[in-house]
This record gives C-alpha cells, structure tokens and sequence, in this order.
C-alpha cells in the first residue's frame, strides 16, 4: 500500500509546534505544542493531512515503558499498601460519569448516547459498546475527543502552573541491555494484548512488563534524554488528527454539553481527591490527578513532570478503566431493564 504523498506535514508541523511550546515553557511541550500546531493546520488548511502510520501506538509505547520504570519494589510496596484509596479513587471516578449523562439526558439525548459519551474509558472501546446498543456512534466518538482534547490542554497547565516549581530529579542511569530487552518484552506483550482485544494494548503492554521488571529486579534505570519526548511528539500528532473543522462544526450544542460535563467532572474529582487525600492522610494532589477523567498517558505524564506519585496515578487510572471496560455495559443493561 503506497504512502500518502503528504505524509511529511503532519510530523513536520508538530515538531514545529512542539520546539516552540518547549522555548515558551509550556506543560509537556512536546505533546501540547504538537497537538496544538496539527490541529491549527487542519483546521486553518480544511485539508485532512495524514498521520503517521500507527504514529500513537510507538509513542504509547516509548512512554508507557519510561512510566512503567517508575515502579520499583518500594513503590510498588507502596500502592498495594494504599490499596483501599486506590479502589474507592477509582469507583468515585466512575461515579463522575452521572453527571454527564444527566446533562446530555435533559437536554434530550437518547439513553444510549447519553451513557456511553459520559463513560470515563477508552473511546474504541465506548464506540463498539454504542454501536450494539443503537447509540449514535459518531456523537460518542465525539464527546470521548473533545474529553482527551480537554484534558491533553488543561490539566497540564492547571497542575503545572497551579504548584509551585519544582527541581527535576537527577536523571536515572540507563541500562541499554535491560532497555532494549524490555522495550521488545512491551511490544510483544502488547501485540498479544491487542489480540485478545484488550483494551489500550500499547499502553498497558509495555506499562506492565517494564512494571514488573522493575519491581521484581529493583532496577532504578529510565528512558536516555530525548526518548521521553519522541513519544510525546509521536502521540500530540496522532491526537491532533482526530480533529478538523468539521469537527467543531458537527452537533455544537452536544459539543457544548460535553465541554460542560467533562470541566464539571474534573472539578468534581478534584474535590473529591482532595477529601479523599485528607481522610485517609495520602498525597492529595496525586489522588486529584489520578481521579481525573482520562486518559492515562497524558495524566501519567504529568504526574511525571510534577515529581508527584507516577504509581499511585497509574493505578488508579488503570483500575478506572478496567472498572468502566467490565461493568459499564452491564450497568446499561440495567439501567434500561429499569425503564422498560
């Protein structure tokens, strides 16, 4: 299959965007400014350039291995100990949900939509559940984009501006024998992933074997300069593909709903990860940060860049999904046995 001829301009103009959000200081630069700079030029061009072939999956998988080395054996002594905020986290994200689904409902949506729009998990996977129940699956499509966009922009900028600044660490040492046999552990595992139709593969694939190699083995190694920020630009790419003015012009009333719903959602889990830190005494601006509604690599980034807990946000965020991916259709049922 031949390559698109314009193939160029999309990596070319995030790279560009990505320099010049890092000369401004921006928040995860190199994602952000990507994403910016792509979504500007689709939208300025109304030209729909293409993407890098499986662009997101390599930069999913160069960051979900850095953040997978964050697990060493204290770490991870330390989230199975904080087990129970971990849980009741991620059933309080869940529960977010609610208010998305009320908005959308009163202003006339239909159930299905409704649901499965307002549902914290990974969009392909809301879509195929959509697409069984007769929702409307270009408008839950919709609404899980505009949420990532929402998040890739603001919670960034909300944690990195809100705190005040803080030194990075001295970079780990890296080990290139272990790296490379746990980058190729990662692909594997999460090609196998995929296969099983699990959801987002390249992420948790590499996540979870660089996880347990550090953990099990205590490496103390990371990523060498610059490969960090490869996958940043690889995914603020691909994101910014998802949109064009098209987009922004389809349904703008639902658009606005779902602007509405996600800001509520995400000053809803603030303050319920605030509560949640003070009464069980655990670092409240990682549980905020965990609690927020997606997606995982951009909220596991940040807590990267802020020096906050990379392990106990992961794990929430990872539990979120698996709790939306394994009862939300289900609870539909539910809910629609209810009201027949």
């Amino acid at each position: 299959m031949p390559l698109p001829r314009d193939l160029w301009v999309t990596p070319l103009t995030g790279a560009v965007g990505g320099y010049l959000a890092s000369l401004a200081g921006w928040p995860l630069p190199w994602m952000v400014g990507s994403l910016l700079a792509v979504i500007a030029l689709r939208c300025l061009s109304n030209r729909a350039f293409s993407e890098l072939p499986s662009g997101r999956k390599a930069g999913q998988w160069l960051v979900a291995s850095g953040i997978g080395l964050h697990f060493t054996s204290e770490v991870l002594e330390q989230v199975v100990s904080h087990l129970p905020v971990v849980v009741m986290g991620a059933f309080g994200t869940l529960l977010l949900s609610l208010i998305g689904i009320a908005i959308l409902r009163r202003a006339g949506v239909d159930r299905a939509t409704a649901f499965f729009a307002s549902m914290p998990g990974g969009a392909s996977e809301m879509v195929n559940l959509a697409l069984r129940h007769d929702a409307q699956a270009a408008r839950v499509a919709a609404a899980h984009s505009l949420r990532l966009l929402l998040v890739v922009l603001l919670i960034p900028a909300l944690f990195t501006w809100g705190l005040p600044d803080v030194s990075a660490p001295p970079p780990l040492p890296v080990d290139w024998a272990w790296l490379l046999a746990l980058l190729a552990a990662g692909g594997l595992l999460a090609m196998l992933w995929a296969r099983l139709k699990q959801p987002n593969p390249w992420m948790l694939g590499p996540l979870t074997a660089c996880a347990l190699a550090s953990a099990t083995f205590d490496l103390h190694i990371g990523l060498p300069p610059g490969l960090g920020q490869l996958g940043q630009w690889l995914i603020g790419c691909a994101l910014g593909c998802h949109f064009d003015r098209a987009f922004f012009r389809s349904a703008p009333g639902f658009l606005a709903r779902v602007l509405l719903f996600t800001l509520l959602a995400m000053l809803a889990a603030a303050l319920l990860g605030e509560a949640l830190g003070w009464l069980a005494g655990e670092d409240h601006l990682s549980l905020m940060l965990g609690m927020m509604p997606g997606g995982i690599t951009e909220l596991c980034l940040t807590a990267e860049a802020l020096q906050l807990s990379v392990a106990l946000v992961t794990a929430l965020q990872v539990l979120r999904l698996f709790l939306v991916m394994f009862l939300a259709e289900p609870l539909f049922r539910l809910w629609s046995k209810r009201h027949t």
